[in-house]
């Protein structure tokens, strides 16, 4: 009878560590540890933005696709993904209702204090995951800064890559340019019917020019703040009239399967946070 209890005492642990929830704000404190064992003390950071996506996609698709890829990718490999974070880089929409733009020393502030926070509750890989394409040239400085000063954890940022096989199917797939699918278009109105088609406003795609208005005659070599306004005031880049089901489906799949790919990597890499410390250590003062 001894055995058997122990037994089945053993069986509920593994059963109820199976059953943790991913999202922080849906854990409880008495399951934290547990969570921080099973994701090998990596925490998800997924960041989207608020803003137009033309007239038919909803305003948080960013935020959407970034969730849904963390909530999905999580039941395969396990990590603590952190709540809904829309806090980055948006000045460029800032002429459209619906966008939510912070100052940028605030932003990054935010950011800062946002990944301290997640250290300090425990974990020591903390993945970052953005939806939008603003967002990149900031994450990135970020994380050059980590290394401003010590610190006892380690960020990365994860931008899913697409094979060659997959960007051959998404070619089929594709009813316009790439080249001009920069906002809003077919690509992420396709992703958000796929997620969240009770979101989508498809018919209302047509009621703005998703077209480079060409306002601004500057050679390839330089570079200024106004050059999205100028070639998209309506912050739309793109035809969501076009988006499909399948389209979204390739996008999606191909992303959740890097990203469980990634958390993979992440979970059993124990040479960034050696190498960090190592720097640190030989940092001349």
């Amino acid at each position: 009878m001894k055995y058997l209890i122990c037994a089945l005492v053993l069986v509920c642990s593994v059963v109820r560590a199976q059953e943790l929830p991913s999202r922080w704000d849906e854990l409880t404190a008495s399951d934290w540890e547990n969570a921080l064992v099973k994701s090998n003390y990596t925490c998800i950071l997924p960041i989207g933005i608020l803003e137009k996506h033309g007239p038919g996609v909803p305003i948080g698709s960013d935020l959407i696709r970034v969730r849904e890829w963390s909530a999905r990718a999580t039941k395969q490999e396990y990590a603590v993904v952190f709540p809904d974070y829309f806090y980055g880089q948006v000045n460029e929409a800032k002429q459209q209702y619906g966008t939510f733009s912070l100052p940028s020393q605030l932003a990054m502030e935010l950011l800062e204090e946002t990944t301290k926070e997640i250290a300090r509750n425990g974990f020591k890989r903390i993945i970052i995951i953005n939806g939008h394409g603003g967002n990149p040239q900031m994450i990135r400085y970020f994380i050059q800064n980590q290394l401003e000063k010590r610190r006892d954890y380690a960020v990365y940022f994860f931008e899913p890559n697409v094979p060659k096989e997959v960007a051959d199917k998404m070619a089929s797939i594709r009813k316009s340019d790439p080249v001009t699918d920069q906002h809003g278009g077919e690509n992420e109105a396709s992703a958000i019917l796929y997620l969240r088609p009770d979101l989508m406003k498809q018919e209302r795609s047509t009621q703005e020019s998703g077209a480079n208005q060409g306002r601004l005659n500057l050679s390839s070599n330089i570079y200024t703040a106004i050059w999205w306004y100028a070639a998209y005031p309506n912050h739309y880049a793109g035809d969501a009239s076009v988006a499909t089901v399948e389209l979204g489906k390739v996008i999606t799949e191909n992303a959740i399967s890097s990203l469980v790919s990634a958390i993979k990597e992440v979970k059993n890499d124990v040479n960034t946070l050696k190498l960090q410390e190592e720097y640190f250590d030989r940092v001349k003062k």
